[in-house]
């Protein structure tokens, strides 16, 4: 007779961590864009290796600071929040300055460093997302009224993106707005006044394009893609020629005709489209559903928040990297009207990934403290910078 199990002998528990699942998407998805970046530089006239020896630069900068923002004490932070804010509003401030700040194609988004051009606004997605927690947290109570539940909350959004939207940068400065107003309502503003924000900004909007003849000619020629293929929608209709010539099991590495040029930014805004005509219908699926998986991790994981701050701290940071990705996929796709904007960990480009590395290292961050938070005070070690 088999012995009997004792009541009080503990049961194994296999706990999946989220932010490990979100760790390990993240990682996929950077080694499929190395992949696909080692792929479209074979033909490239500056050698084999040229997009990728960048790529690894870039992910090994973004492996440092996302341990480095692992290791820091968010709550110190908070005591500099406004400091962060002043320095990241003055770097776009420069970046409009002329002869400083670094215009390429119409677009005056980035600043040099050394040999490196950095795009401000990538980093001020964080930013704006760490200040608006930290007033919105601090001022919980108040979200009801009107100057410090919506005026001051909007004036921080609109800090942000004023500059953004002058370099002019549509797509991160809607992405800004967005995700701020997500924050504004999980806080608990009213909807009284959620709703009309809604409805200026997207007239707002309206007005901005209609009067920007180059934004003007792009929504209208979206509205009939075939019709402008050789005009406004070039771009958009050789990324879906790229779907159809991949199917479903994709014409295979290095066999694409969309890296030969014939697709503009192949390498970064329509990278996904090399995706779909390489490696097929399976993959571009699989991408979906990667960051599908990131974003039900993440709400996983804020179930565990101990505090409102960090609650929409660590939203705010879910929402920058799974809000950019549908933004991408459905830019190529042809859902959405052509707007550059990365697709995170798989695009090439410094500024996103150095981004993405500091949104990954806010969440292990918190993965790594909430389990010894507390709601009643701060721990020992507050006025630290690092944890």
């Amino acid at each position: 007779m088999a012995p009997a199990r004792s009541v009080d002998a503990p049961r194994a528990r296999f706990v999946v961590n989220p932010v490990a699942i979100i760790v390990v998407c993240a990682i996929a998805l950077t080694i499929l864009g190395l992949t696909i970046l080692f792929s479209a530089s074979a033909s490239y006239k500056q050698g084999p290796y040229f997009y990728l020896s960048k790529q690894l630069i870039g992910v090994a900068a973004a492996a440092v600071l996302c341990f480095v923002t692992s290791r820091l004490n968010l709550d110190y932070l908070r005591t500099h929040v406004w400091w962060i804010a002043g320095g990241t509003l003055l770097l776009l401030v420069l970046v409009l300055v002329p002869h400083v700040g670094i215009a390429v194609k119409g677009s005056q988004r980035w600043l040099g460093f050394g040999g490196a051009r950095l795009q401000i606004s990538e980093f001020a997605k964080l930013t704006m997302v760490f200040c608006l927690a930290h007033y919105l947290a601090i001022n919980q109570t108040r979200l009801g009224e009107f100057k410090p539940g919506y005026i001051i909350p909007l004036g921080i959004i609109g800090a942000f993106a004023v500059p953004i939207i002058r370099e002019p940068d549509f797509g991160t400065t809607a992405l800004i707005v967005a995700v701020g107003l997500v924050l504004l309502f999980l806080a608990g503003a009213k909807w009284r006044y959620i709703l009309p924000t809604i409805g200026l900004v997207a007239m707002a909007f309206t007005v901005l394009v209609i009067h920007n003849p180059n934004r003007l000619r792009r929504m209208t020629a979206f509205m009939d893609v075939e019709g402008n293929k050789n005009a406004g929608t070039y771009q958009l209709y050789q990324s879906l020629a790229a779907f159809a010539a991949g199917g479903v099991d994709g014409a295979g590495l290095g066999q694409g005709r969309q890296q030969l040029n014939f697709l503009p930014e192949a390498h970064t805004d329509m990278i996904f489209a090399v995706v779909g005509e390489e490696l097929g219908l399976w993959f571009t699926l699989g991408v979906v559903a990667v960051f599908t998986i990131m974003f039900i991790a993440g709400l996983i994981h804020l179930r565990r928040a101990p505090n409102l701050f960090q609650f929409l701290l660590v939203t705010g940071c879910l929402l920058m990297i799974c809000l950019q990705g549908i933004i991408n996929l459905g830019v190529v796709t042809g859902i959405f009207p052509t707007k550059g904007m990365s697709l995170p960990f798989i695009s090439a480009g410094l500024s996103n990934l150095l981004l993405m590395g500091l949104l990954l290292g806010v969440l292990l961050n918190t993965q790594r403290t909430w389990g010894r938070a507390t709601l009643g005070g701060r721990d020992r070690s507050m006025q630290e910078v690092f944890v």
